[in-house]
């Protein structure tokens, strides 16, 4: 009985210190965003500027869900980037080199992504190496393999599916805006934007309402009283780099089909924004502590900084790093603070 009590405790806990998280997340963004609206007005005062947000980090969304899976079960994932690059890269020499489809493109950037999530998901979970190391070459590789492959910028010009695929436009209704001349024009999101939220949507659900995701939550939490519970850690471990990679593969995807192109340097850097977006929307990196709404807030927010720093006139890219540095130090430390609130519970 009073095991039970304590495990109730400490999943009270648990929720209570992702709602603290989350909360402060969305009204950071907030407040960011009402900043750049009255402060800095034209380029943020329609609803297409938001529009353009998504469908400029579609991709970075994608794969920083994956990462707040693997950094909820207690792991991290810095191949993502890597494997984005590499299924641009193999995308655009499919379409335009073997006469593939878009679908058939898809399937590619599926099988590259559960490829290494496979490799990955079994190096780190069954022979126990440490998900840093196995990660870092896989980075690595997939970069190494995308230069191999052609170090070259290649682009599709004469699939003219793929042509449609990246033109379409998804017109939003009764959001559009007064151009300077006077024009009307539609508010719209890409594919891509759909494709991140039909994501976001699942794993909101899995982590939220699933064994699975209360899965991933216990073994982050800690693996001892996980495996003592029944969970069994390795496959869930397994499982979680394995949708990371997953998602990557998906990401590469939606970059391609957002830019058109495919090239040694895409999506670099990626990995990291992924796993800063992941702590500012609330994901501790000792595991255990996430929400996914949180992580797609924590997107909203680098972007917002990324935005405020061109329209205020400081183009040089130091200082969009150095805000986000600096954000990302202020939710390191709020975390810091969660747990040793959360040590101190757990002693007394």
């Amino acid at each position: 009985m009073g095991k039970k009590l304590v495990n109730m405790t400490a999943s009270k806990k648990t929720i209570t210190d992702t709602a603290l998280l989350l909360t402060i997340t969305i009204v950071t963004f907030l407040l960011m965003y009402l900043v750049a609206i009255f402060g800095l007005g034209g380029g943020f005062r329609t609803f297409q500027a938001f529009f353009d947000m998504l469908n400029d980090k579609s991709a970075l969304l994608i794969v920083s869900c994956g990462l707040s899976v693997v950094m909820i079960a207690g792991g991290i994932d810095i191949s993502v980037g890597g494997v984005i690059a590499l299924v641009g890269m193999c995308c655009v020499i499919f379409l335009r080199d073997f006469g593939g489809n878009i679908f058939t493109a898809f399937l590619v950037a599926l099988a590259i992504g559960l490829a290494f999530g496979i490799v990955q998901g079994f190096l780190v979970a069954y022979l126990e190496i440490q998900p840093f190391i196995v990660t870092l070459a896989g980075m690595f590789f997939a970069r190494g393999m995308t230069q191999i492959i052609s170090s070259d910028h290649l682009n599709v010009t004469d699939n003219e599916a793929f042509q449609k695929v990246l033109n379409t436009r998804i017109i939003i209704p009764g959001l559009g805006y007064t151009n300077n001349n006077g024009v009307y024009m539609d508010s719209y999101i890409k594919i891509g934007v759909v494709i991140a939220l039909i994501i976001v949507a699942i794993l909101f659900f899995t982590l939220r309402s699933t064994k699975l995701g209360r899965a991933f939550y216990a073994v982050g939490g800690n693996r001892q009283s996980a495996l003592m519970l029944g969970i069994n850690v390795k496959r869930t471990t397994f499982i979680s780099h394995l949708i990371c990679s997953l998602l990557a593969g998906i990401a590469g995807y939606v970059f391609f089909i957002t830019v058109g192109s495919g090239s040694g340097d895409n999506a670099m850097g990626y990995e990291m924004d992924a796993i800063a977006s992941s702590i500012i929307g609330g994901t501790m990196l000792t595991g255990g502590v996430g929400n996914i709404i949180g992580t797609m807030f924590g997107v909203f927010s680098l972007s917002t900084i990324q935005k405020i720093v061109n329209a205020a006139g400081l183009g040089d890219p130091w200082w969009t790093g150095i805000t986000r540095a600096a954000m990302l130090c202020l939710f390191l430390v709020l975390q810091s603070i969660i747990l040793i609130r959360k040590q101190k519970g757990v002693k007394v």
